[in-house]
């Protein structure tokens, strides 16, 4: 079993049991250091900027934490597009309310920037309610900057 601490539209419960059936919600928290951004505009996926990570020693990006079995982290990797080298895996600790937690995610290989489209960023915000974001947290993801769906 691995823990795995989601940040993106994985932060979603209900998506995360779809995608890995038998990967338990495990608990959630922040991991500190940590910035949630965009980058990549120009990747594979042809959809502009995707959602990412970076250090930053002065914020923290809220997280989902699952226990992944070995049987759902293939698809996890494919859904991560890891196994297209889109974003690699690292390690990270995350406060939770139990204490510190060891956990891996995954980071977009390629650059920082661009901005979302509206789409996108609407879905994350959803995923991080449903995981039970705060309130600030929610209002700084449907604030954001972003690109019109047209």
């Amino acid at each position: 079993m691995t823990l795995y601490a989601a940040y993106g539209v994985n932060l979603d419960p209900a998506l995360m049991s779809e995608r890995c059936p038998h990967s338990p919600l495990h608990t959630t928290g922040w991991l500190d250091g940590w910035r949630l951004t965009f980058g990549g505009e120009d990747n594979v996926l042809g959809d502009g900027p995707t959602t990412t990570i970076v250090p930053d020693p002065f914020e923290q990006v809220f997280v989902a934490v699952y226990d992944v079995v070995d049987q759902d982290m293939e698809a996890l990797e494919k859904w991560e597009l890891a196994d297209i080298g889109l974003y690699f895996k690292t390690k990270v600790r995350i406060s939770a309310l139990a204490g510190e937690l060891l956990c891996e995610t995954y980071v977009l290989d390629t650059y920082e920037g661009g901005i979302p489209d509206a789409r996108h960023l609407g879905a994350l915000a959803d995923a991080a309610e449903a995981a039970g974001a705060p309130d600030d947290y929610l209002h700084a993801l449907r604030t954001r900057p972003c690109r019109s769906n047209d």
